[in-house]
């Protein structure tokens, strides 16, 4: 069985999202560049900076926005050329 990779930290610089995975990564994703994370990319810092990680890291949830992030559709985009 191959176990999932899942997140451990997080913080924004500006529009960037940077996730520390539980494997020793770091991804960054420009959420103003993605149309699925327009919520985030809409969001206050005050809001962006209430967030939880569910249990194992599988995914990363903003209570105030009543919406969250699966890091394994992060990990399965594309580039942004």
């Amino acid at each position: 069985m191959i176990e999932e990779v899942g997140a451990t930290n997080l913080h924004f610089v500006g529009n960037t999202l940077c996730i520390f995975l539980s494997d020793g990564r770091e991804i960054s994703v420009a959420i103003d560049q993605v149309e699925w994370l327009d919520w985030l990319a809409k969001a206050t810092p005050e809001q962006r900076a209430k967030w939880s990680l569910e249990p194992g890291g599988f995914a990363i949830y903003w209570e105030d926005l009543d919406d969250g992030i699966e890091v394994r559709h992060l990990l399965g985009m594309q580039p942004i050329a």
